[in-house]
């Protein structure tokens, strides 16, 4: 599994599964985001993952977001679940460059 840490409290992965949920514990992290829609080729059902997150103690959010059309309402789900969410937060997708962009629409919205 490959992180990349875009600050202190964010980080963005690839297609996680759910034999990496004791790894990412592991990491220090407190909540997972998938942004990762799970009709999409190749994801593994968000509510999998999600279950495998929880039962570790995580916090978990389901933020789908359609590759190539990240809309405002996106932005805004995820912005709100950064507010809410316990850090650090890992958030994962194809291939992790939607959930760094949706950061960068998130924090440029914030000025």
């Amino acid at each position: 599994m490959e992180i990349r840490q875009i600050t202190e409290n964010y980080s963005v992965a690839p297609q996680i599964s759910i034999d990496d949920i004791a790894q990412i514990k592991d990491a220090g992290f407190k909540s997972v985001i998938s942004n990762r829609p799970d009709a999409e080729d190749g994801a593994v059902p968000h509510d999998a993952i999600e279950a495998a997150v929880r039962e570790a103690g995580l916090e978990f959010r389901y933020i789908p977001v359609i590759s190539g059309q990240i809309t405002q309402e996106n932005v805004d789900d995820q912005a709100a679940a950064l507010d809410a969410l316990p850090g650090p937060v890992l958030a994962y997708c194809r291939s992790g460059a939607r959930c760094t962009n949706l950061y960068g629409l998130v924090t440029q919205q914030r000025g």
